[in-house]
């Protein structure tokens, strides 16, 4: 989805001819002459998300100087969340960087100036310093300024068009002078130090990405050419093995995904919540899942689908309080399904997974997980979620709490399936597969007796669930 820009206008005639935003008409004796004025706009951080208050630039993908088309990709910027590239309205040169890459500029601030033709660049390059740096706080940019040559006195604020929109596509690289590639993945290529110039990306739209970096680290490896690359793949390995290597007592700033993350935990603390456990045996919902696994079935998408049948049964468990005041039956069941990244969490979205049968279902959750770890998520795909899954079973966690993230009524926390010794109801010893869940759920909207009907529902379906697979 596109997400479009603020500009500015940049006039370079007298303040006397600004009447118009294009163009002047001059009374003469002769036939009337036009005279069109320069425009240099201003290039806006944007808020590619409702939550963004600031962006990082990860990369400029082109130069100053370059010669811009409508609709090119100029920059990728990383959101609170996602790797979004931003792409111009106008044809043009990109005449001065503002923000240079690695840099974070508030939304709504300038980070780079755009010439209308060739011979404005050097114009555009003068202004470059009397616009300045970002704002540190972007509740202080002004949504559109307006700027001349120094010797100029600024006549009126006159808003303009939109210059840049986001976008999902971009080319790897523009003429090789630049190359796209993901955070990690430009940090790892320098501790390997490999040349990503030479590498060719697989990621979204050719983007390079950790596992090309190490495809070429190997290849150097293998073909024993590369001493420098083989002393890093072993540090590489070791790292691995032993864990991230941190400087103990270094203080670390946030990345812009973990100051998103606290931002929304810290929110969270305002919502009254209580919590619910509830154990389900899972023979039944394990002897599926081994004989639909081949088919790309997978347990996460198992769980959500069984989680939307049983919200169909219980909307009030789907429903979300935003104001205090009220709250809201949503429309759709969307399972947001909570993946750890590099450095951060982001939470997926699965659309109607009430209505989408499950072999689609897994191939949407695979889809989403490979965008996320790529950094390439749209806003819709990661903030519509009306009911929260945290999965922490793969990694032998019988049980935990999760926290409720703001906007949503409930959340699912949901532990592993282990071999456990119960008594039947005739009073006989058995083994059976058990699984703990615990959801944390916004006491404003949502009692104790709707969860306990909710998660109910829920045990019958996993403990019988043919209808997983209608």
């Amino acid at each position: 989805m596109s997400h479009l820009l603020q500009t500015t206008f940049v006039p370079t005639k007298p303040p006397s001819l600004r009447q118009h935003s294009s163009a002047t008409v001059l009374p003469s004796r002769t036939p009337t002459r036009l005279i069109t004025k320069s425009k240099i706009r201003e290039i806006f951080m944007p808020a590619l998300s409702s939550t963004m208050t600031e962006g990082k630039i990860v990369s400029w993908v082109k130069s100053e100087g370059d010669k811009l088309s409508k609709g090119e990709s100029v920059v990728v910027v990383e959101s609170d969340k996602a790797d979004m590239d931003v792409e111009s309205f106008y044809d043009g040169y990109l005449a001065a960087i503002i923000v240079d890459e690695g840099n974070s500029a508030p939304v709504g601030s300038a980070i780079a100036l755009l010439a209308e033709s060739e011979e404005e660049i050097s114009l555009a390059q003068s202004q470059k310093s009397s616009v300045g740096a970002p704002k540190s706080d972007a509740s202080e940019a002004p949504l559109v300024n307006d700027s001349v040559a120094p010797d100029k006195k600024v006549a009126e604020k006159v808003p303009g068009p939109p210059v840049m929109a986001a976008s999902a596509i971009h080319p790897a690289s523009e003429g090789g002078k630049r190359v796209v590639a993901s955070p990690y993945a430009k940090k790892l290529a320098k501790e390997l130090v490999v040349d990503l110039r030479a590498v060719v990306g697989t990621g979204p739209n050719g983007r390079v990405v950790v596992k090309d970096v190490e495809a070429a680290a190997s290849a150097a490896v293998a073909s024993g050419t590369d001493e420098a690359a083989k002393a890093a793949v072993t540090v590489e390995k070791e790292k691995k093995v032993s864990g991230a290597v941190v400087e103990l007592g270094s203080v670390v700033p946030f990345t812009t995904m973990q100051a998103a993350v606290s931002r929304n935990m810290v929110e969270s603390l305002a919502v009254p919540t209580f919590r619910v456990g509830y154990t389900i045996t899972t023979d039944a919902l394990d002897s599926l899942y081994k004989k639909i696994k081949s088919k790309g079935v997978t347990m996460t998408a198992l769980l959500a689908k069984a989680t939307a049948l049983a919200l169909v049964k219980h909307p009030i468990v789907n429903s979300s309080c935003r104001n205090g005041k009220s709250f809201t039956y949503n429309s759709s069941i969307n399972i947001a399904v909570a993946v750890a990244m590099d450095g951060g969490l982001i939470t997926p979205v699965l659309q109607d997974a009430d209505k989408v049968d499950i072999y689609s279902l897994s191939r949407k959750w695979k889809e989403l997980v490979d965008k996320a770890r790529g950094k390439q998520l749209q806003p819709h795909e990661y903030t519509t979620g009306t009911f929260t899954l945290s999965n922490l079973g793969m990694f032998g966690v019988d049980r935990f709490d999760a926290i409720l993230p703001p906007g949503t009524g409930a959340i699912m926390a949901v532990g592993s399936s282990q071999p456990t010794v119960v008594a039947s109801k005739d009073g006989r010893i058995g083994m059976k597969n058990q699984m703990q869940v615990n959801v944390t759920a916004d006491h404003r909207v949502i009692y104790g007796a709707d969860l306990a009907s909710f998660l109910q529902t829920l045990a019958k379906i996993i403990e019988d669930p043919k209808e997983l697979t209608l």
